[in-house]
């Protein structure tokens, strides 16, 4: 009769993650994983912008003010472990994209650069689609006034 084999308790495990090693350990900032995650996002072509309504407002004052630039994080959440990322994406899509289209290119490209840049697992990326831009949205600019000049 044969009897298993155990292994001692004191065997130290692979860990499996790029980020440890037996010359020390990586952490990398919720922030970072937020950046890279938001970058990301914004290169697929059909995605207009980030957050919510009162964000998005938010962030157009900010803009206007001399030396400020827009956040990257805007729409994104990320929770960060020791080696998974889950991000969560608030969007607007641009009229007239597939919207299903767009959530899988979005997942695609933002699972692709947090694992290439963090060596972090994503374990999921959820895209929360809460509006749509149209073009006529660009269009205020354009308008002609609704009534004549009064002083000429």
């Amino acid at each position: 009769m044969t009897t298993p084999v155990t292994t001692p308790a004191t065997t130290p495990k692979a860990t499996g993650s790029a980020l440890e090693s037996t010359q020390g350990k990586t952490t990398i900032a919720d922030a970072v994983v937020a950046k890279v995650a938001g970058l990301a996002a914004r290169e697929v072509s059909g995605v207009y912008g980030f957050g919510g309504s009162a964000a998005r407002a938010f962030g157009a004052i900010t803009e206007r003010i001399p030396g400020s630039r827009s956040s990257v994080t805007q729409g994104v959440s990320v929770e960060v472990g020791e080696r998974q990322a889950a991000v969560d994406l608030t969007i607007v899509v641009e009229y007239g994209v597939a919207i299903a289209d767009l959530a899988r290119s979005v997942r695609r490209n933002v699972i692709s650069a947090v694992e290439r840049m963090t060596g972090l697992e994503v374990t999921e990326v959820n895209v929360d689609v809460v509006d749509l831009h149209l073009p006529s949205d660009d269009d205020g600019a354009d308008a002609a006034p609704a009534e004549p000049a009064r002083v000429r």
